[in-house]
């Protein structure tokens, strides 16, 4: 296991490393000037070139995209995620102010996605056929297929201007006020979860099926077991295997779609600031925003992976 778990460590520095390598260059590949966002049209066609070349040595514009990559990476591995070229401020403070946001967003809509999702697909599987399952399941084919943003739009526009039961957009600490929180949460995290939701239920519904079919199991209702041992102690845990895996990816795009949600809602997290920076073409933002999304990811699959010798006691790493 301890192999394993330092094999996979070195796999994700690569692909992190990688995944660097490509972001520096599709940033310095768009179209544009970033200094352009520092002043006016007006004032950067009355500026001098020596007033330029000195915003562009400021931010280290002016080196070549080696010197400029292995600047930035040294300083990553500092904890420095440079400076950002619109505000001028530390990326890196910025981040810090404003992952927990994100995070406390994605997290909870993760959690609700487990707790919901997870007991429809197994209610689906053992009612099979019948109604609810049915019913859930179409629900279920609706919430993978709906876009996160327009679902947003919609539900802002009733339960908020409509009915007048939830703020319109914003956000609140629960340290600060736990209810106006709340209350602010219930359509960003709702919005953010159902897709999760879906996907878990169908997952979990396909796999318990697939389980269920499995000859242990006939040998267990043969024994006169309960139906609720049955499904808990030999049917759930083999079950839940692709559903993990699911999980694992969902996670990312939970994380993804905060880009969409926050921007929809207002909320000043992780993802309205890639927002901001794209359109600023503010570099180093944009570098450190999907760096630490990137290392979200790469983590997220690793414990994934290793939460499969708990799931099925066949499988070992070497």
């Amino acid at each position: 296991m301890t192999t394993y778990i330092i094999r996979r460590l070195i796999q994700a520095i690569f692909v992190i490393l990688i995944v660097t390598v490509m972001l520096f260059l599709v940033m310095r590949l768009l179209p544009g000037d970033p200094i352009l966002m520092l002043v006016t049209e007006t004032e950067f066609e009355t500026m001098r070139q020596e007033q330029i070349d000195h915003l562009k040595h400021e931010f280290g514009l002016d080196r070549s995209l080696f010197v400029q990559y292995f600047d930035w990476i040294s300083g990553v591995l500092r904890g420095d995620l440079g400076l950002s070229i619109v505000h001028r401020s530390s990326v890196a403070k910025e981040l810090v102010r404003r992952v927990p946001i994100t995070l406390h967003i994605g997290l909870l809509a993760f959690i609700i996605s487990i707790i919901i999702g997870i007991p429809i697909g197994i209610v689906c599987a053992v009612r099979r056929g019948r109604w609810l399952d049915t019913i859930l399941t179409v629900f279920a084919n609706i919430g993978i297929t709906v876009p996160i943003f327009w679902l947003g739009v919609m539900m802002i526009y009733l339960f908020a201007l409509k009915l007048d039961w939830f703020p319109v957009f914003g956000y609140t600490s629960p340290f600060e006020d736990f209810w106006l929180s709340t209350s602010r949460l219930i359509l960003p995290v709702f919005c953010l979860a159902v897709t999760p939701i879906a996907s878990a239920a169908r997952q979990t519904r396909s796999s318990m099926l697939e389980v269920m079919q499995q000859d242990y199991i006939r040998t267990a209702w043969s024994k006169g077991l309960r139906e609720r041992t049955v499904i808990a102690r030999h049917a759930l845990k083999n079950g839940l295997i692709p559903v993990v895996t699911l999980k694992g990816l969902s996670l990312s795009m939970i994380i993804g779609g905060s880009v969409l949600i926050e921007s929809v809602f207002s909320i000043p997290g992780m993802g309205r600031l890639a927002v901001e920076a794209i359109f600023s073409q503010d570099y180093p933002t944009i570098q450190g925003v999907v760096l630490l999304m990137a290392i979200i990811v790469v983590l997220s699959n690793l414990l994934i992976d290793l939460s499969y010798c708990y799931l099925d006691p066949r499988i070992r790493y070497s």
